[in-house]
């Protein structure tokens, strides 16, 4: 039988080396991506993948969010990929926190996550057991901050950290499994050209972790590799 996964954020870097592995695996692939005529590698790949299905999608927009999900209801899915992700802006110190780029960050990384995980809800309790799984940050760690700054970021995987662990408590007795991932440094337009691992390390690390996943995991925080890091 078939597996379905909903990948968001798909048109480029993580998300698309997942929407590729995840095809090369016999999925069928559910990616958005905000504005699909700046995502030609997506849609190329749509082009010579039947299973591959593309939709435009502004995360920040629930009311397209709850459309998305009543167009796709037939569609039992096995797991929700909650990738699309912002920065804001870098470089910024103590005392120049723009606070209107920091609610959008939050508006993309950690609310859009939940209204995703709600509005799919049904089609995931359908094909239980389903899965969640938020791609996170290591700085998004209490432990690990050791070095301050980053306010923005760094708080908005937090709170998505603390998202994913509520969710663990109430859909876990309906068999869904939510993790928060952290997916390395990784070579994007996010992580920069000094990053340590490309996107199709990280993708086959990250896949292979929500492969292995049980319900001893759900509310976890891990890497690509399968360690599970502190909150």
């Amino acid at each position: 039988m078939t597996q379905h996964v909903l990948i968001t954020g798909a048109n480029r870097g993580i998300g698309l080396a997942l929407t590729e592995l995840y095809l090369k695996s016999g999925w069928s692939v559910y990616a958005t991506c905000r504005d699909i005529t700046q995502a030609p590698e997506l849609t190329a790949l749509q082009r010579i993948h039947e299973h591959l299905f593309v939709s435009e999608l502004d995360v920040t927009d629930h009311h397209a969010i709850e459309q998305l999900s009543q167009s796709l209801k037939a569609i039992s899915f096995d797991l929700l990929v909650n990738n699309a992700g912002y920065y804001g802006p870098k470089g910024y110190g103590f005392g120049n926190t723009d606070a209107d780029e920091w609610r959008k960050v939050f508006e993309i990384n950690t609310i859009a996550p939940l209204k995703l995980v709600e509005a799919f809800y049904p089609q995931l309790k359908a094909n239980q057991p389903g899965v969640v799984a938020c791609l996170s940050s290591k700085v998004g760690s209490m432990a690990e901050n050791t070095s301050g700054g980053g306010y923005i970021y760094r708080s908005s995987k937090a709170a998505l950290n603390s998202v994913v662990k509520s969710l663990s408590n109430d859909l876990l007795p309906q068999g869904i499994i939510c993790i928060a991932l952290h997916p390395g440094w990784v070579q994007t337009e996010m992580g920069g050209p000094n990053a340590l691992i490309d996107t199709q390390t990280s993708a086959k690390g990250l896949k292979q972790v929500i492969d292995s996943v049980g319900e001893a995991d759900s509310g976890l925080f891990m890497d690509y590799q399968g360690n599970y890091l502190p909150w």
